[in-house]
């Protein structure tokens, strides 16, 4: 069964700085086509935030650029968001994405960001 499990969610406060990770289980970590971190604010829809493909391209929402950056280590079979200079607009629910580029996906269960002003 693949899983993706997200942890590094929290508060901070406005200026600060966070990385989430995002570990992935029962596929292999190779595999995975396209990663993505999305995210969902309180009646708003999910977002994209960052994505990074396999061949290595990567794009950022224009709300994050300059303050983000997604990675993925294959030793630790995770993926990462960093992100800094943290606004209270970034208060979300963070989703972790993964795709195998032949149909299948999966989503981590989320982890909650609070940015305080």
């Amino acid at each position: 069964q693949v899983q993706l499990v997200e942890s590094g969610g929290g508060l901070v406060q406005a200026g600060g700085s966070l990385r989430l990770s995002c570990t992935l289980s029962g596929m292999n970590f190779a595999s995975v086509y396209d990663w993505a971190w999305y995210r969902q604010a309180p009646g708003e829809q999910r977002e994209l935030v960052a994505e990074l493909t396999n061949g290595g391209m990567i794009t950022y929402a224009e709300s994050v650029k300059g303050r983000a950056t997604i990675s993925k280590d294959l030793a630790k079979r995770t993926m990462f968001l960093q992100m800094h200079t943290l606004k209270p607009e970034d208060t979300a629910v963070y989703f972790c994405y993964a795709d195998d580029g032949w149909g299948a996906n999966y989503w981590g269960q989320g982890t909650q960001v609070t940015v305080s002003p």
